[in-house]
C-alpha cells in the first residue's frame, strides 16, 4: 500500500522522483507528493551555476616547473536535466580531468614568458574542449578562466633580479645620458658667455679708443705746441693714478706697482713741467 508523502522543492532545483528503482518524472519547485515506499526521491539536480577550481602542477618548453589554477564556472541544461543526473557519477571529477588533459598538452608546448601572454589563449582552450565533452552529459560550460599561474619560488625570484638588472641598466644609461647632456650644455653656455664677453671687451676698447682719440683731437686743438706724444704720457699718467687710487681703495688687494723706466721718464717730464709752470705762474 504507497502512502502519499508531500516533498518541497526549492527554486533553480528539480527533484528526480524513482518509482521501484527506475526513473518515473521530475518534481518541480514548489509542492510536490511521493507514493511511499513505492517512489522515492533518487537526488536533486541544482540549476544554479557552480564553480570548480582546479590546480594543475605541470612544466614549460624551458623545464620551468609551475602551478595554475583555472576556474571551471558550469551549468546543468534544463532540457537535459535527464542526461546531467544519470550519464556522470562524479561531474567535478571528469571536469577536472578534461583540465588536466588540457593544460598539460598546451604549457610544454610555451616558454615561461609565453605562459603568462598566453592566458586567454589556454582559457579559450580549456572552455572548447570541456564544452565539446559535456554538452552531451546535459552540462554547459560557462567560463574557464586561468587564475593563477605560479612558478617555482626560486624561479621568480631569479626573473625578479633579471628585471631589476635590466631597469638598473636602463636607469645608468639615463643618468649618463642626463650628464652628457648637462656637461654639453654647459660647454654651450661657457662658449657664449665667453663669447659675449669677448663682444663686451672689443666694444669696451673700441670706445676707449674712441676717447682717447677724441681727448687728444680736443687737447691738440686746446693747448698751441703740444704733440700728440704729449698727450699720450698725460693720458697714461692719468689711467696710471686712477689704477693706484682703485688698489688703494681696495682693503683686500696687496698688489704693488713698480713704474717701468719708460713710464717714469714720461712721468718725471710732465712733473718737471708742471713745477716749472706753477714756478712761473708764482713770479
Amino acid at each position: 500500500m504507497c502512502i502519499p508523502c508531500c516533498i518541497c522543492v526549492s527554486t533553480s532545483e528539480v527533484v528526480v522522483v524513482e518509482r521501484l528503482g527506475k526513473f518515473d518524472r521530475f518534481i518541480q519547485p514548489g509542492l510536490g507528493v511521493i507514493c511511499c515506499p513505492c517512489e522515492q526521491n533518487a537526488g536533486t539536480v541544482s540549476f544554479r551555476v557552480q564553480q570548480l577550481d582546479v590546480r594543475v602542477e605541470t612544466k614549460t618548453k624551458d623545464n620551468v616547473f609551475l602551478t595554475a589554477v583555472v576556474s571551471v564556472q558550469y551549468q546543468v541544461i534544463r532540457e537535459n536535466v535527464y542526461q546531467a543526473f544519470y550519464s556522470l557519477t562524479n561531474t567535478a571529477q571528469q571536469i577536472t580531468a578534461h583540465v588536466y588533459d588540457v593544460m598539460r598538452s598546451q604549457l610544454p608546448t610555451l616558454e615561461l614568458d609565453a605562459v603568462f601572454e598566453a592566458k586567454e589563449d589556454l582559457a579559450l582552450a580549456v572552455k572548447n574542449a570541456l564544452q565539446e565533452t559535456m554538452s552531451s552529459y546535459g552540462y554547459q560550460i560557462l567560463q574557464a578562466l586561468i587564475t593563477d599561474i605560479d612558478p617555482d619560488n626560486r624561479v621568480k625570484q631569479a626573473m625578479n633580479e633579471i628585471n631589476s638588472a635590466k631597469r638598473l641598466k636602463f636607469a645608468v644609461a639615463e643618468k649618463a645620458e642626463g650628464q652628457k647632456i648637462l656637461q654639453v650644455k654647459s660647454a654651450e653656455a661657457e662658449a657664449e658667455a665667453k663669447y659675449l664677453s669677448g663682444v663686451g671687451v672689443a666694444k669696451q676698447r673700441k670706445a676707449i679708443v674712441d676717447g682717447l682719440r677724441s681727448s687728444i683731437v680736443d687737447f691738440s686743438d686746446g693747448v698751441k705746441g703740444a704733440s700728440s706724444k704729449d698727450v699720450m704720457d698725460l693720458l697714461l699718467l692719468t689711467q696710471y693714478f686712477d689704477c693706484i687710487r682703485d688698489v688703494g681703495s681696495a682693503g683686500h688687494c696687496k698688489t704693488t706697482f713698480v713704474p717701468s723706466g719708460k713710464m717714469g721718464g714720461a712721468g718725471g717730464d710732465i712733473r718737471n713741467q708742471l713745477l716749472v709752470a706753477d714756478a712761473a705762474k708764482l713770479s
